[in-house]
């Protein structure tokens, strides 16, 4: 016993020690050569100029960077102070010890800076299916492909690429990411903690300060001329899209991520989202009076609000393009297409993703110098928090025909372009078999006992699909049977919802808690289901799955076995040769 307690106390003594200083980037970074940065060193307590030292590789970090940090004395107006050098990069590849004092004792963390061989692709799309698990791959083959004894009509374009690997998506605070460090990683190359984008999430608290980290649209922009284009059928606003551009650390700060998107002026910029760029006096939801529409229709951007000014945008031929179809989200492709719930009698003519996907490949394409381009499905996401699985599998056949389409098109041109598809995260989704309503005359059945396993399963009898892979009905007799494991409390019905997405919550009797949404009691044969999650969850949350990423194209072979989702912003710069000596600038 007092061994173990010595024992413990030499390692509580070494780890406050060297815990005295908090370091960003963080340790084990890995840093794209020529890539900016902001360093930051947070103490423990305040420290005083004399007492604060920094090094890179032994050597004072003003002599590597030309220029030394700021000290800040006392942070937010606490005893603590910090080191700070904004808009800093290294440009010579190799492995970096990062050390900082505050006179009594010391940290250090160690850092990978990488470069490039030369370019390999003119261009880089990246699709993200947001929280596209595999069940919704699964079950978007069978609704558009068909099965007949046991092999599917077809192949999806998003499986059918030459190029595949498993991506791990934990950020650097929690085994669970969100939207926003999950695409800030893809965008950027580093890890990032919950809610955060662009940036290491610091102890100040201010969102819009923590240390940034240079995003791949900025580095294609500025080091080739790239154009850049983002597209997604949720908010613009939204983590997704936003980390492209954005740099903060808290992904709700949706009036500050439109200055932001302002200030970065991407080519084309396409989604919902229209409130946040309308000011208060307009019935917009921006906190201020400014109205982002007209400055960037000032800005010499073509603005689209629908399906058919986009078309007749695209005719036009812009130079830059800013397409906002929504006050809020758009609605996914169930509802728009065949059951017109969800906000369609409120904007009917909003576009699909692909025809938002093609007029971007239109008006990018006009770059010589290539372009870089996101693309969401962004909805998917959204249905499988509510646990509306039939509009997340839709939405997903979406996805896949937008790939389809680029596949083509990037064929057309002599395949000059990298094509990735990928999950941000997972939902913990299954297919576990399906749901029989086919029973014999006069036959009834408890709800629970019309879901089929194994041979019971059979397959489903969703009509034909359409041209677009869309069965027209959703309701037929023996449905898809997918579950989530992550559940709040709610009513099962075991059928798809017509009238609406699915809203499986209301608002419980204590307050930021939830209970089962009471619309759905009355449903032949619902069942309460009592949840997992805590009751302030209203709705399923992600899980911490690795997701599915395929590649084709230029630079793709660097897809292949288990990688980190870092990685994948390896794999678009090194496509770009970012860092190499040729395409510097």
């Amino acid at each position: 016993m007092m061994r173990f307690a010595a024992t413990f106390f030499a390692l509580l003594v070494s780890t406050s020690a060297t815990s005295a200083q908090t370091i960003y980037p963080i340790d084990r970074a890995e840093i794209l050569a020529g890539a900016k940065f902001d360093l930051k060193v947070e103490f423990a307590g305040e420290v005083t100029a004399d007492n604060a030292t920094l090094t890179v590789n032994g050597t004072d970090a003003a002599a590597v960077f030309g220029k030394a940090p700021e000290l800040i004395a006392r942070e937010d107006g606490k005893p603590q102070s910090a080191l700070l050098l904004r808009d800093v990069a290294l440009d010579k590849p190799g492995a970096y010890t990062i050390e900082a004092g505050d006179g009594a004792s010391r940290r250090s963390v160690s850092w990978t800076v990488y470069g490039t061989g030369p370019r390999k692709a003119k261009n880089v799309i990246l699709f993200i299916g947001d929280g596209l698990s595999p069940a919704h791959r699964v079950a978007a083959r069978l609704l558009s492909k068909g099965i007949k004894e046991g092999r599917a009509g077809g192949k999806l374009a998003i499986d059918d690429m030459p190029q595949m690997a498993l991506v791990s998506t934990a950020g650097s605070d929690s085994i669970i990411t969100d939207s926003a460090n999950a695409a800030s990683a893809y965008a950027t190359g580093h890890k990032a903690a919950v809610n955060a984008m662009g940036v290491y999430a610091d102890r100040t608290a201010s969102p819009l300060d923590d240390p940034k980290v240079e995003t791949l649209a900025s580095l294609a922009k500025r080091r080739l001329g790239l154009s850049i284009g983002i597209v997604t059928n949720t908010e613009v606003e939204d983590a997704t899209p936003a980390a492209v551009i954005a740099h903060t650390r808290r992904r709700a700060a949706y009036d500050d991520i439109v200055a932001q998107f302002f200030a970065a002026r991407p080519d084309v910029l396409m989604g919902g989202g229209a409130a946040y760029f309308l000011p208060k006096s307009a019935q917009g939801k921006r906190k201020d009076d400014l109205d982002y529409l007209l400055k960037f229709r000032d800005a010499g951007y073509t603005i689209a609000t629908s399906a058919t000014e986009l078309a007749a945008a695209g005719k036009a031929n812009p130079s830059k393009l800013l397409g906002l179809f929504a006050p809020g989200n758009m609605d996914g492709v169930l509802d728009r297409r065949f059951l017109k719930g969800g906000g369609v009698a409120k904007n009917p003519d909003q576009p699909d993703l692909t025809e938002q996907v093609a007029v971007a490949l239109d008006v990018l394409s006009k770059n010589e110098a290539g372009f870089f381009l996101m693309v969401e499905s962004g909805m998917i996401d959204k249905y499988a928090h509510a646990l509306d699985m039939e509009r997340a599998v839709y939405d997903t056949i979406m996805l896949d025909n937008a790939v389809r389409q680029t596949r083509d098109w990037a064929k057309a041109r002599g395949d000059d372009t990298l094509i990735l598809v990928v999950a941000d995260h997972n939902h913990p989704n299954a297919l576990v078999g399906t749901v029989r309503d086919d029973l014999a005359e006069g036959e009834d059945m408890p709800l629970r006992e019309r879901i089929g396993v194994y041979q019971r399963a059979g397959f489903p009898n969703y009509p034909a699909p359409d041209k677009d892979g869309y069965p027209d009905r959703v309701d037929v007799s023996r449905r898809l049977a997918i579950f989530s494991a992550s559940l709040p409390d709610h009513y099962e019905t075991l059928r798809p919802k017509l009238d609406g997405p699915n809203q499986p919550t209301e608002a419980g009797d204590r307050p930021g808690t939830f209970k089962a949404n009471e619309k759905y009691k009355a449903v032949p044969g619902a069942l309460l289901r009592l949840g997992n999650l805590p009751a302030m969850m209203n709705a399923s949350v992600h899980s911490g799955e690795d997701v599915i990423l395929t590649a084709a194209g230029p630079g793709s072979d660097r897809v292949r076995g288990s990688m980190e989702n870092t990685d994948v912003f390896r794999v678009m710069a090194e496509a770009l040769g970012l860092s190499s000596a040729a395409s510097a600038k």
